[in-house]
């Protein structure tokens, strides 16, 4: 089971959610989203929160408000985080999460830790708790082929841009043909008119005089 919440629509259209115990935690952890940024108590048991950004964004462009939602949902779902004031919250991209087979269910890791941002949470905000709680929606999603769904979903529209790339490239191909046979044909121009001027001259008449003749 998997539970969806709603941030704040005013900022965005984001998507917050949690899995039910550490077994769902674990399909999380395997089936995540590139776009997806990780959420935890730093040193406590906690919820693995998630938060789905839309393509193109980062984790340093959260905006503050969602950040703090996400915060205050991690520590309302930590059973020592949930009494404690003033602790932190460590959040990086799923892509930086790792799973060893050492690990212990729902244990992760950090590929790099740079990529890890830490945030503090002075103490329980209720009304924030208690407006995301409302939003709160049980799924029973099927992860894995969520997964393989945005995989080809991806798969697809990368095809698609090296379509219209190859496009662009015989575009640019052509008119530089187009181009160069402008030029060539100019340059014979050129050429043609400078071979008539000499055998004008060599026939030491004046123009008006070869068109005399020619009439």
């Amino acid at each position: 089971m998997v539970y969806h919440f709603r941030a704040r629509p005013e900022v965005g259209d984001y998507t917050i959610y949690m899995g039910f115990d550490k077994y769902e935690n674990e399909d999380l952890i395997r089936y995540g989203f590139p776009e997806d940024i990780w959420f935890h108590v730093d040193k406590l048991s906690s919820a693995h929160v998630y938060l789905r950004l839309q393509k193109g964004e980062t984790m340093d462009s959260i905006p503050p408000e969602i950040l703090e939602d996400c915060a205050q949902l991690v520590k309302a779902n930590s059973i020592q985080g949930n009494k404690l004031n003033n602790l932190d919250v460590v959040y990086t991209p799923w892509t930086n999460l790792k799973k060893t087979p050492s690990m212990d269910v729902g244990q992760v890791g950090f590929h790099n830790s740079k990529l890890v941002r830490t945030t503090r949470v002075e103490k329980r905000i209720n009304e924030i708790v208690n407006r995301l709680n409302k939003t709160k929606i049980e799924r029973r999603p099927d992860l894995k082929a969520e997964k393989e769904q945005y995989n080809a979903a991806e798969r697809s529209e990368r095809k698609a841009q090296l379509r219209e790339k190859k496009r662009r490239e015989e575009m640019e191909r052509a008119e530089k043909e187009r181009l160069a046979d402008i030029r060539s044909y100019r340059g014979l121009m050129v050429s043609e008119r400078m071979t008539s001027n000499k055998d004008i001259a060599a026939t030491g008449k004046s123009l008006q005089e070869m068109e005399d003749d020619f009439m």
